[in-house]
C-alpha cells in the first residue's frame, strides 16, 4: 500500500481528498496536515510514500514546503510530491516542477482526475519497483514520454543522429546505399534508418526510375 499524507488548510477539503484516496485501490492515508510546520513534522514522523500538497497554508507556502522536503527537512525522508492547489499560475507551476513535484492537479476538480493521478503515480511506482536495471525504453515509459518519439526497437538515438547528420549536409538525395557509403554504416542499417526518419515525416522519399527493375528509392531531410 502507498501510504499519503494529505496536506490542505481547508479541514472539509482534506477529508474530502481522504475520501477519495481510500476509494482508489493501492492506497492509504497516513494523516492529515492543515499547516506546512505540521505537514514537515507528520512527514519526519509517519515517512508517507506520497504527500497530496497544497501550496496555500497559514504558515509555510507549499512551495517552501516542497523546498525544505527536498532539502531533508522531513527527518532524512524524502516523499514524492503530488500538488494540489488552486494556484494556476505559469511561475508557480515552474516552480513546483523545478521542485521535484511528480504532477499539478488545479482546483476544483472532479474525483476521478485525482484518482487518475494517483493509479499514474502507482503505477510508475510498482514499475520503477521491479526495474533492476532500467534500459531507455523502460525510463521512456515511466516518464510518459509518448510512443511516437521513442526510438523503435533495434534502432539507436546515436546511429539515427548520424544518419540525419548525413542527410542534412548531402548535396541532393541520398540512396539507402550511397548513405551508407557516407556515413560508415551497412547498407542495410542505412536504410533501416532512412525509412525511420522518412516514417516520421522528418525525411522526404522520391523514386528514381531506371531501365528494368523496381525504382530507386531516394531520401532528402525536410524539416527539424
Amino acid at each position: 500500500m502507498i501510504s499519503v499524507l494529505v496536506v490542505d488548510d481547508d479541514f472539509m477539503v482534506a477529508r474530502l481528498h481522504r475520501k477519495i484516496i481510500e476509494r482508489t485501490p493501492g492506497f492509504t492515508v497516513a494523516s492529515e496536515a492543515h499547516t506546512g510546520a505540521s505537514a514537515l513534522d507528520a512527514v519526519a514522523r509517519l515517512r508517507p510514500d506520497l504527500v497530496l500538497l497544497d501550496l496555500y497554508l497559514p504558515d509555510l507556502g507549499g512551495l517552501e514546503v516542497l523546498r525544505r522536503l527536498r532539502a531533508g527537512a522531513g527527518g532524512g525522508t524524502e516523499p514524492d510530491v503530488l500538488v494540489v492547489t488552486a494556484a494556476r499560475e505559469a511561475e508557480t507551476v515552474r516552480s513546483a516542477l523545478r521542485g521535484g513535484a511528480v504532477h499539478y492537479v488545479i482546483k476544483p476538480f472532479e474525483a476521478p482526475v485525482l484518482q487518475q493521478r494517483l493509479r499514474d503515480y502507482e503505477r510508475r511506482h510498482r514499475q520503477l519497483a521491479a526495474m533492476r536495471a532500467p534500459g531507455q525504453e523502460d525510463v521512456d515509459r515511466i516518464f510518459g514520454t509518448p510512443a511516437a518519439s521513442r526510438m523503435p526497437k533495434g534502432l539507436s538515438r546515436e546511429t539515427a543522429a548520424l544518419v540525419r547528420r548525413t542527410l542534412i549536409e548531402a548535396d541532393g538525395d541520398l540512396s539507402a546505399a550511397e548513405c551508407a557509403a557516407v556515413s560508415g554504416l551497412s547498407r542495410g542499417s542505412a536504410r533501416r534508418y532512412l525509412e525511420y526518419w522518412a516514417a516520421t515525416g522528418r525525411a522526404g522519399v522520391s523514386l528514381r526510375y531506371g531501365a528494368t527493375g523496381r525504382p530507386e528509392r531516394r531520401f532528402h531531410w525536410s524539416g527539424g
